[in-house]
């Protein structure tokens, strides 16, 4: 029986191996925060040494993207995945035993964040637009986004409860076995990049020189990636701070668990509800108002008293636009370029994404260790999602660009 003999089950197989896959890699990178103040007491080296461990991690996740994505457009995504997902599990289980600021990058920021970027979304997102239709693009983006939230939600409290057990080592290494559980997506994802589903754009791949010369002169690309970069500042400064956050609230250290659980619950309805949305209203709108809300929330928060239930309720609503910005910004780049370059364009994106993610979990640390306090990290948080709104205004939905030869 061929790929696309039976849509249905092949859409939907496509789709678990995907959103399981993200699920496992998103939500171990995104409990790593949790860890932050046991690896900072163990070690000694303090908040701003090991911050820089995570910062090097976002950065390198990013940097990881284009290049796993432009070997995943040639080969086909699941010998990517496969060592990917092997050295996502190998840099956890061995991240307590690193004593040092250059060992900790080297299991945090090389091997778990690189992995992590080997079977991150370029690739993920690129092999599920190619094996499903056109018209089914926008929802199944969402719904590999909300696997990535899923397990945010399900590893954060399954992180505390581990470390309630095991200890925090115990549970690091629990969780690199854990891991192991998207390996099977490599198999079902695996096959020649370029190839097409039925009723999809056709895939011209052109080699990779040519096609970032030619994203790089399309002025709505550059634009496009410059309000990710606020987006990866965004997301990394929670992921690795809101524990933090929440103990210089004054609060039991359980509830920043159970927030970034929270923030991973409410972004599957995000992503889901934007993946809907997607096919109906126009992306660049769409990305304006997530990035809008996101100051507007942002505000609020410093302006409220710090309550468990006020965090909660931030998380909630930072968590519907957490990832959200992932199915338009995916929807984007195939309108703009079609799928033959996907996964290294789409990797090009996120590596702007993770340029501020650095900026993001490395400023935190900084300005917490000089001030006691997070809020200068939020006041700017504040002005550059005002700044990403308003950028993507000016962004042309076009009918997809053939890529031709310069």
């Amino acid at each position: 029986m061929k790929r696309h003999d039976t849509p249905g089950v092949v859409w939907w197989l496509v789709l678990l191996a995907a959103a399981g896959a993200f699920a496992l890699t998103m939500g171990t990178r995104q409990t790593m925060g949790f860890f932050l103040s046991p690896l900072n007491t163990a070690t000694g080296l303090g908040v701003g040494s090991i911050s820089l461990a995570f910062a090097f991690g976002q950065l390198w996740w990013g940097l990881t993207q284009p290049f796993a994505g432009a070997v995943a457009d040639r080969v086909g995504a699941g010998r990517v995945l496969l060592v990917g997902v092997l050295l996502v599990a190998l840099g956890t289980f061995l991240t307590p035993f690193m004593t040092t600021t250059w060992g900790l990058i080297f299991a945090i920021g090389v091997l778990a964040a690189g992995g992590a970027g080997m079977a991150g979304p370029s690739v993920l997102m690129a092999a599920t637009a190619r094996l499903i239709p056109a018209e089914r693009r926008g929802m199944a983006t969402g719904v590999v986004n909300a696997g990535g939230s899923f397990g945010q939600f399900l590893m954060a409290p399954l992180a505390a409860a581990l470390t309630a057990s095991l200890g925090w080592m115990g549970a690091l290494q629990a969780l690199g076995f854990i891991v192991l559980l998207a390996l099977p997506a490599a198999w079902v994802l695996r096959g020649p990049g370029p190839a097409a589903a039925p009723g999809a754009v056709p895939a011209i791949a052109l080699p990779a020189r040519e096609a970032i010369r030619c994203a790089l002169h399309t002025p709505s690309y550059l634009l496009l990636s410059a309000g990710f970069f606020v987006c990866g500042f965004h997301v990394a400064f929670l992921a690795t701070h809101l524990p933090g956050v929440v103990a210089a609230c004054g609060l039991p250290a359980p509830v920043g668990a159970w927030a970034l659980g929270v923030i991973g619950l409410f972004n599957i309805i995000g992503s889901l509800t934007m993946g809907w949305a997607v096919g109906r209203w126009r992306m660049k709108s769409l990305l304006s108002l997530v990035y809008a809300s996101r100051a507007v929330a942002v505000l609020v928060f410093l302006l409220a008293p710090k309550t468990e239930a006020v965090l909660l309720v931030f998380a909630a609503v930072m968590g519907l636009t957490f990832l959200s910005t992932v199915p338009p910004t995916v929807g984007l780049v195939a309108k703009f370029f079609g799928t033959g370059n996907m996964a290294m364009l789409f990797g090009l994106v996120m590596l702007s994404h993770q340029a501020g993610g650095f900026l993001g979990a490395w400023l935190g640390g900084q300005v917490f260790e000089a001030t006691g306090n997070y809020d200068w990290v939020w006041y700017l948080d504040i002005v550059l999602a005002v700044a990403a709104a308003l950028v993507h205004l000016p962004i042309k939905e076009q009918a997809p660009v053939r890529l031709q030869p310069a």
